[in-house]
């Protein structure tokens, strides 16, 4: 008997596969993240604690990345109010409530969120880029031979030092965006310091939601990060591949949780 000619595929099956294959490499990354954030949850719970390691990364995450952060923040102070008090001269003439409104908006959205994209781009990529190493020159399967599980021993560290340096990268960055913000304002505007600076417009729903919004921010961002470089291989070519997704996915994840936290804040905590 003759054997049946291989089977072509047409336009149509060709056009669905590639319109299909985006949702299927999605739906891998989610079962991949949500795979190692449910495995960081338990050991992160009953797992080792290795408190030198957190030390170790709780440096490179937060001093490593200060002078960054405070570069960033200081530029985004210096813009917002520049922007906002010619605007507000031009519209209502007043710039008395410029700081209150300034700093109101800095603890609900521009500190963590921005602050955590900075440090998804810097520190994301530098765990990805560590562990997608690990995994493609097999030091990976070296650990799960001598018994330790790669999430304990590579992730939960990670996700340690990163929940507590988010909160203290943000209050920094939020000071000094404010004082770029106040320093603006007086050389620009000639706002005087004890007039920029009022807590007036502030309500402890703003401080809730800066809260929420960095522990979030910081259980996020090493899981998807660990999640991608986990996923590498291939070489050096699957590092990049891994480097370039965590940040991808770092920034998807962080822009998804503050449209998720900031609804909830204005609808719960802001009324």
């Amino acid at each position: 008997m003759s054997a049946h000619p291989p089977h072509k595929p047409n336009v149509l099956e060709l056009f669905l596969a590639a319109l299909g294959s985006p949702f299927v490499i999605v739906g891998e990354q989610f079962r991949e993240i949500f795979k190692v954030f449910g495995l960081t949850v338990q050991y992160a719970q009953h797992g080792r604690r290795r408190w030198k390691e957190v030390w170790l990364q709780a440096y490179r995450i937060g001093n490593e990345s200060l002078v960054f952060i405070v570069c960033v923040a200081g530029s985004l102070g210096v813009t917002l109010v520049y922007q906002a008090g010619l605007q507000a001269e031009r519209i209502i003439g007043d710039l008395t409530p410029l700081g209150g409104l300034y700093l109101q908006i800095l603890l609900r959205e521009f500190g963590p969120t921005i602050t955590a994209l900075m440090i998804s781009t810097r520190v994301g990529t530098g765990i990805a880029a560590e562990i997608g190493s690990m995994v493609v020159t097999e030091q990976v399967d070296a650990l799960q031979m001598s018994g330790a599980h790669p999430v304990e021993y590579l992730v939960v560290p990670r996700f340690w030092a990163s929940v507590v340096m988010v909160f203290c990268l943000t209050c920094v960055s939020v000071l000094v965006s404010w004082l770029a913000g106040l320093l603006t304002a007086l050389l620009a505007f000639g706002v005087s310091p004890y007039t920029f600076a009022t807590l007036s417009f502030v309500i402890p729903g703003d401080v809730i939601l800066l809260l929420m919004k960095t522990t979030a921010y910081g259980i996020a961002i090493p899981i998807v990060a660990g999640a991608s470089g986990l996923s590498a291989h291939g070489g050096s070519e699957g590092v990049g591949w891994a480097t370039t997704q965590s940040v991808v996915n770092c920034s998807l994840a962080v822009l998804f949780l503050d449209v998720l936290l900031s609804g909830f804040g204005y609808l719960v905590l802001l009324r």
